[in-house]
């Protein structure tokens, strides 16, 4: 692979990729990032259940710079069942989305299924998200049921939901749940996509023609701690809310014209007080705290105007989103 999306540093890596044949009826694609304790689990429970589906299948792993021994564990996967697993091996770290968006580019099925490697998301519920494929949907997405998080994960999701709603009209129950499934028209639309970040699962709602959402189970992680600082999901919503609005900077100049209208009025008011009733004392700090409102205001709208700017930034650079050292393929 090599161009926008990604560099593949292996010789000959994008022609052998652009030769290597297609036809399965589904891909399962995981990101894995310092997964150690969890992936023995996660292979005790994924291929029996993929194998169950009596269809022909593929699980493309991506390994996104593990620091751990993920890698081997991947590796000796591979060794096991060559015939359905393919690893992708990137040479740092990039982030889950890129990884993901690597998998969509290696992947072959006419189905690609995302699954986290934690286990939080029971593999056996693939079956479900397929069904709800037959059933004539392009894009499936999930709601976790009796979710197992901890209590400011979960208000804190809920609120983010309700200001993605509104400022996106990007209609996801439940935004944090990456168990979703697409067709292959859609995973090729977003291959095409050369966006540096983006939010995956709120992309394909816009190009899905008839997505739809069903339940899933929802179970705490087998091993390992979550990857998700309070600052990662905050820059999550940043590139979901910046990355498919600008609302946010249509909202922020409506407020920029009322607090003029509103500033204007104060000095008018506060002249006419001078001339009919003279000099006061004590109006010194109540100028502080308005001139404060001003500036932070005015910083806000900055800081809103540095995300839109930052991210035409790091698109014109032209940047590839990863780079791939190796790949783990049976070729034919």
């Amino acid at each position: 692979m090599s161009g926008r999306n990604g560099v593949d540093l292996r010789p000959g890596g994008a022609a052998a990729r652009a030769a290597s044949p297609a036809g399965v009826a589904l891909s399962v694609v995981i990101p894995v990032y310092n997964e150690e304790p969890t992936l023995p689990l996660l292979f005790a429970r994924l291929y029996p259940a993929l194998d169950a589906l009596g269809i022909d299948y593929e699980i493309v792993f991506v390994n996104d710079g593990s620091v751990d021994r993920s890698a081997q564990i991947l590796a000796a996967q591979f060794e096991a069942r060559p015939e359905v697993t393919r690893v992708v091996l990137f040479n740092g770290n990039f982030g889950q989305h890129r990884a993901i968006l690597a998998g969509f580019e290696y992947s072959r099925g006419e189905r690609v299924v995302t699954l986290d490697a934690d286990l939080q998301n029971p593999p056996e519920d693939i079956g479900k998200l397929l069904a709800a494929m037959d059933a004539g949907h392009d894009y499936v997405g999930t709601i976790r049921r009796l979710r197992q998080d901890s209590v400011w994960r979960r208000w804190a999701s809920l609120a983010m939901n309700r200001l993605r709603d509104r400022i996106t009209r990007i209609r996801m129950t439940d935004q944090g749940c990456m168990m979703r499934a697409y067709s292959r028209s859609i995973v090729q639309l977003i291959n095409q996509c050369g966006e540096m970040n983006t939010f995956i699962p709120a992309l394909a709602y816009q190009f899905a023609r008839t997505p739809t959402e069903i339940e899933v189970g929802h179970e705490e992680r087998a091993a390992g701690e979550s990857k998700y600082s309070l600052y990662s999901l905050i820059r999550l919503n940043f590139d979901l809310v910046t990355g498919f609005s600008v609302v946010p900077l249509q909202w922020f100049s409506m407020l920029g014209m009322a607090v003029s209208v509103g500033a204007a009025a104060l000095v008018v008011l506060l002249v006419a007080r001078r001339i009919v009733i003279g000099p006061e004392e004590g109006g010194l700090f109540t100028l502080f705290a308005i001139a404060f409102l001003l500036v932070g205001l005015a910083l806000f709208g900055i800081g809103l105007l540095g995300e839109y700017i930052g991210r035409i930034y790091q698109e014109v650079r032209s940047r590839p989103r990863y780079v791939v050292s190796a790949v783990l393929e049976r070729r034919p």
